[in-house]
């Protein structure tokens, strides 16, 4: 009779456990939370709350809806295996092959990722800083879990950022997005060139935080034609040929700041997140830019531009 008990038992709890959700649904989810810039809380209320979200993701009002939880769980999921990467991957070699990414000319930029920022004293600043963890941190994991140690403080123009940056490739006609990399605030765009350039770019637009002898040479080598601002130095200053050139360059150049431009007004601040951690943010600016794309996308079929 025991055994019967067990069993009758087990069967009434697996009667009991809720069958897991579409994951085309849960993707869909993180698109919309990506482009509204929504907290998982916020994203569940607006699911339930917004018909337009329930018509997107093809829900009734009698249907279960995943909750907070469930969303965070999907994204870390996603997270620790590396799918972002490899959903951006295959949404650009698709495009690729459709031939709607022509390759006559790419752009590279970068964008400052803006995180919460850390209140820590100078002793651990300093050795975050040194690529180590305080030990303090290290002792309590739920002080370690509320502590970003990849993050970094940066200034440019006056503007002082703390957190990561995306670094992105574009096509220059379409301004789809081709590759991105990501680093903390700190690293010079021009470090993560030879990441989002390759064989495959036949010419490269970019401003002259990217002009050096060695990325001039690395073009060369993949045997892309660089059209890389220049830059003056001291006692040499620009002539006016180059400054010409380089307006002409900036006429391409420039479009990808409508990329950055399209996340910051039309995704609501998308680069100002609230995750914590280079693989988390990582994954959720794979998101960022593969909702870019996916917008990007049915903006050039509505334009009729592909």
């Amino acid at each position: 009779m025991s055994h019967f008990r067990i069993r009758v038992v087990k069967q009434e709890q697996g009667q009991r456990s809720r069958p897991p959700f579409d994951k085309l649904l849960m993707f869909k989810i993180l698109i919309l939370q990506r482009y509204f810039n929504l907290s998982d809380d916020q994203t569940e209320f607006q699911i339930k709350y917004r018909l337009s979200f329930m018509d997107f993701l093809n829900l009734e009002l009698s249907d279960k809806i995943p909750d907070a939880k469930t969303i965070w769980l999907f994204k870390e999921r996603l997270s620790k295996n590396g799918l972002t990467e490899k959903l951006f991957d295959l949404f650009t070699e698709t495009l690729n092959a459709k031939g709607i990414i022509a390759k006559e000319g790419s752009m590279v930029d970068a964008s400052f990722v803006d995180v919460p920022k850390q209140r820590n004293n100078r002793e651990d600043n300093a050795i975050i800083k040194e690529g180590s963890v305080p030990i303090s941190f290290a002792e309590n994991k739920n002080k370690l879990a509320q502590k970003d140690t990849d993050a970094r403080w940066t200034t440019k123009n006056n503007e002082k950022h703390f957190g990561y940056k995306n670094h992105i490739n574009a096509d220059k006609i379409t301004k789809l997005i081709n590759n991105y990399y990501l680093t903390n605030a700190s690293t010079h765009d021009s470090v993560e060139l030879e990441n989002l350039v390759n064989e495959k770019d036949n010419i490269l637009y970019a401003d002259s935080a990217y002009r050096s002898e060695q990325i001039e040479k690395h073009l060369k080598e993949i045997k892309c034609t660089s059209k890389v601002h220049e830059k003056g130095y001291r006692n040499k200053p620009l002539t006016e040929s180059q400054k010409k050139n380089n307006s002409d360059k900036s006429k391409i150049r420039g479009r990808i700041e409508h990329i950055f431009g399209f996340m910051t007004n039309s995704m609501n601040d998308a680069l100002h997140l609230r995750q914590i951690g280079q693989q988390r943010i990582a994954a959720t600016i794979g998101l960022v830019n593969l909702t870019y794309n996916l917008f990007r996308f049915e903006q050039l079929i509505r334009l009729k531009i592909v």
